[in-house]
This record gives C-alpha cells, structure tokens and sequence, in this order.
C-alpha cells in the first residue's frame, strides 16, 4: 500500500488487475498454442485486451479456435470474482470516511499551537466621549472669550487601562452666552429676580496630562459642555451601603466612624478658606440685581466633538482570554446614559442604553468586559409628575452587555449608584428604583409664611401714631416673606399695614402653592449621567480596576 492510500483506493486497483490477469489467462488456456501462435495483446492503462484483426471482407478475427466446456468454466469464475471485487471496493468507499489511515501520518492528532503572538490594541476614546471638568477658579460668566481653567475629576480608559487620570488639567473659554428669554425674566421678576442668569456654552481645547509617564504633555482637545453644576453628589442604595459596610468589618464601629468623619467634615468645611465666599454668595443672591459668576468647583460634561489618540498597547492571549466571559454575580459595572431618561417622556418597555466606561475584570486580573462596551436595557417603571405635587419615579433593568468586539451575553442588573445635582433631590431605593423627594422643610416654611401673613394682617395695636398700625419688624418681615429684599425695603418704607399684610398674603400664598398644590417634578437623569449597575443580586461589588 502507497502511504497515504486509503482501503478503497487498494481494492479498486486490485479489482481492475485481478480482471485483467483473469482474461489473460483465459486466453492462455483457450489458445494452448507456443508463443509464435498467440494472439498479440495490447497494453490498457488499467486491463490487458487482446488484438484484434480483421479480414478482407471487414470481420474481425481472434485467430483462436473455439473454447472448450472446462474453459467456459474458468472464464465465467474469473469474471464474477472480478466483478464481486469491483462491488466490495464501491460500498467500502461509500461507508469508509475521508480520513487517513491509521498507520499513516495523522496530522489531526498533533496538538495544537497556542497562539502566543501579542495583539496590537489602539488606545482611542471615541467622540462623543465626557470629560468631567470641576473648575479651579471663580469665573464671571459677562461676555464670550472669557478664560476657564479646570481638573478631570473621574479618570478616562481606553480598552483596559487609563488615558487621562484624575487630576489633568483642561484650559478653555466661554464661547456663548445666550439673551434671557421673555417669559423666563418675567417669572424671574415674580420672584424678586431682576437679573435671571443667562445660558451660556463653554469649549475646552487644552488637556494637559497628570501622570507619571506622560506628566505635563499637551495634547489639543475639541470638547463643548453645556451649562455645569455647582454641586453633584453619589447616591448609592441601600443595599449597597449595607454591603459596603459589611465588607469592611463590624458594623456598629463602622457607624462611630462615620459620625466621626461627618464631624470632621462640617468641621473643615466651617473652617475652610471658602467660607467668607459661601457667605458672600448667599447675600449676593437675595439683591434683586447681581452679576452672574460659576462658583469654583461648577462640574461640567464636555463631550468630544474629536477622537483622542493615544497610540496603541499590545495584550497577549492570555490576558484576553477572559475577554466576553460570563459576569459573575455581585459585579458592578460603571457606565453613563447615552440618552437623557426622564420620567416625564419614558415609557413602561421603553429602551434605555448605557456605555461602560470602565473596565471589569475577573479574580486573576484578566479582562471580561472592556471599556465602551453596550448595555442594554428597560423601563419598567415610569410615573409622570402630577398635580398636588405628586412627584416622579422612575426604574429601570438591564438585560444585555455587548462588548466592542460584538460579543453579547445576558445580564440582570438594576441601579445601585448615580451621580446627580443635589438640587434635583433625586433618591434611589434599594431595588435601584429612583424617585423625587420633597424636602421636610416645606412644612416648616409654609407654617411660617401663614404665620407671618397672619401677623401682619393683625398689626400691632401697640404701634405708635404714623406707623401706619404695624411695628417695623413685622413690615420688614413681611416684605420678606413677600419679595425677598426688595419687599423688605418697600414695605418697611411704605409703613402700612395693609401693604405689608398682602405681601404677607403673597409670600403665604406662593408657599403654599409651590408646595402643595403645584405639579410635582419629574425625575430626569440627564445624557452622560454616571450610573453603577449592580449584577445579578441586586447588590455591588468592590470592582478591580485597571493599574
């Protein structure tokens, strides 16, 4: 046998050179003639087939006599033996399978070569990316062109590592401020509001880097943001915290450290540099006339309008070889909202999508989701603000991560954290449903406008002639309930009863109204707003990240 010729190849060539040695012999036998005398053979590539002649009149002739009984015999035994070989070789090919003998060389049970060639892995952030910015500075906001300089407050990946630590500088400029609207200025007037703060747009085109390899290199920037937040703060769940605190050790040490901490904390902030300016911008914001500035620490969103590059790193396989696994339960995975989600326009059913923007990685440090990764999920909860100061609520689930590389698996995550404007007074239970809260105080406030308004429609009998039948202080404070400082002033100068009890009543009334009878207000998570989706139990988990 050839190397490499399978059974069906040998019994075909067998087949053929068994037939052709069976007709030769029976043409040995038949003729029993010497060499001179047998007919001439011609040579197939397969058989051996006699010659044949012909005669004048165009038969052809053998030249051998007539075959005897017992020669009839053999050439009828050699032809069926031929022939059951030739169908023995048929079926053998059709059931034996096309692969090599197994004396043969078998490439198929040589193991495989591991792929150990590193791969190239561009460090790109995509435009469209945020880059969030705190201020360093107070700045007027008065006319375009007017400088902002800033730090990056949360670090920026690409792929697994980090491109733009925390701490970078960024250098900018105003580049837009917008008249006030009509309408706008005479609901701010209502309000003793004569100079309502205009919009305005900002540009950043600078980032200087902090870190230790590339520490002070320039790259260009093309980032706009739009108008910032003076105070932004986390809100995690319940359940987060509670894990949180479980993790670290004994729970009841764990609460007398944190009363310690917040005692520390109001004890600096009382006596930090800052708080003569806290001061100042609390009085300056009760004048009906005042300049607008952004506060220093004022965190924006800017959004790349241009991809940054930041070369390539190279990844073995072993360090990829994680990369889309299955996410184990208790993971958190650090993302922003690609699109704004309100509950006033969302939808129970509604689709929702997020962008990783950190990477996830497994016990041994390798890879399992990457940054820019998709999640996708759902609405399931959506109530609309309604009147009598109904607010908001808002839940949502994520059911799918896809990685940049295209490789889907399903997850069950819920919100375990957000980062939003303290202002919007925004809470997060602990199944990650997200509502409105209204401050205890509107209790108090109310009381004390009703109280006031009270007062000042009595007077005070007391009152010396000229004063209009109510004291100073009851003007004064009835003007303020009324119109802030601007109603102070009026109604002490007026020196009327009557004026002072209707701005009371206005003050009371506002208050009410604004409190109780007003539609209550929506929860909006604005476009780019940090989230941290908790896997699988609902509850979050310390998360490795990249070094």
């Amino acid at each position: 046998m050839a190397p490499g010729e399978d059974f069906s190849s040998l019994v075909t060539r067998f087949s053929a050179h068994a037939l052709s040695v069976s007709r030769l012999g029976y043409w040995l036998l038949h003729t029993g003639c010497s060499n001179e005398q047998r007919p001439q053979y011609t040579r197939n590539p397969t058989i051996l087939m006699p010659s044949i002649s012909k005669n004048r009149n165009g038969r052809s002739t053998r030249g051998n006599p007539p075959c005897s009984k017992r020669e009839s015999a053999f050439r009828l035994r050699s032809a069926l033996s031929a022939t059951l070989l030739f169908c023995l070789s048929i079926v053998t090919s059709a059931q034996t399978p096309s692969q090599p003998h197994p004396f043969a060389t078998r490439k198929a049970d040589q193991p495989k070569r591991e792929n150990t060639t590193p791969q190239q892995i561009p460090l790109t952030v995509p435009a469209g990316t945020p880059i969030r910015v705190a201020l360093s500075g107070r700045v007027r906001i008065a006319r375009q062109g007017t400088p902002l300089t800033g730090k990056v407050t949360d670090t920026i990946y690409a792929f697994d590592q980090p491109v733009i630590p925390a701490g970078s500088e960024v250098r900018g400029q105003v580049t837009q401020v917008a008249p006030i609207p009509k309408m706008r200025r005479i609901m701010a007037i209502a309000n003793a509001d004569f100079s309502p703060p205009h919009e305005y747009e900002v540009t950043f085109d600078k980032l200087i880097l902090n870190d230790g390899k590339n520490g002070g290199k320039v790259f260009p920037l093309q980032a706009t943001a739009a108008p910032g937040t003076q105070e932004v703060i986390h809100l995690a769940s319940s359940s987060a915290q509670l894990q949180k605190k479980n993790a670290a050790g004994d729970w009841s040490k764990r609460q007398k450290q944190a009363i310690r901490d917040q005692l520390r904390n109001a004890k600096a902030q009382v006596n930090s540099p800052g708080r003569i300016d806290r001061a100042k911008q609390f009085l300056l914001s009760q004048l009906p006339y005042r300049r607008q500035y952004l506060a220093a620490d004022t965190r924006f969103d800017a959004d790349l309008t241009a991809p940054l590059d930041f070369g390539v790193t190279t990844r073995s396989p072993e360090q990829l070889s994680s990369l889309g696994n299955e996410i184990t339960p208790d993971s958190t995975l650090h993302a922003r909202f690609v699109d704004e989600v309100s509950s006033a326009t969302a939808r129970n059913g509604s689709e929702i999508q997020a962008v990783v923007t950190e990477p996830l990685f497994d016990a041994s440090h390798h890879l399992v989701i990457a940054v820019n990764s998709l999640l996708v999920g759902k609405v399931t909860q959506a109530q609309p603000a309604r009147r009598l100061h109904h607010n908001g609520e808002l839940r949502v689930t994520f059911e799918q991560v896809t990685t940049p590389e295209g490789m889907p698996q399903a997850v069950q995550g819920n919100l375990s954290g957000v980062t939003v404007d303290r202002s919007a007074n925004v809470k997060i239970d602990e199944e990650g449903g997200t509502r409105v809260t209204d401050n205890k105080s509107r209790y108090l406030m109310t009381g004390l406008s009703l109280t006031i308004a009270a007062f000042a429609a009595r007077g005070d009998p007391d009152a010396p002639s000229g004063s209009g039948g109510i004291n100073p202080g009851q003007s004064t404070v009835a003007g303020v309930s009324g119109f802030k400082l601007v109603g102070a002033v009026v109604s002490l100068g007026a020196r009327s009863r009557v004026f002072s009890s209707v701005l009371g009543g206005y003050g009371a009334a506002r208050s009410v109204y604004s409190h109780f009878l007003s539609r209550g207000r929506d929860v909006v998570l604005p476009k780019d707003t940090a989230v941290e989706v908790a896997i699988g139990d609902r509850r979050p988990a310390v998360t490795t990240k990249a070094k």
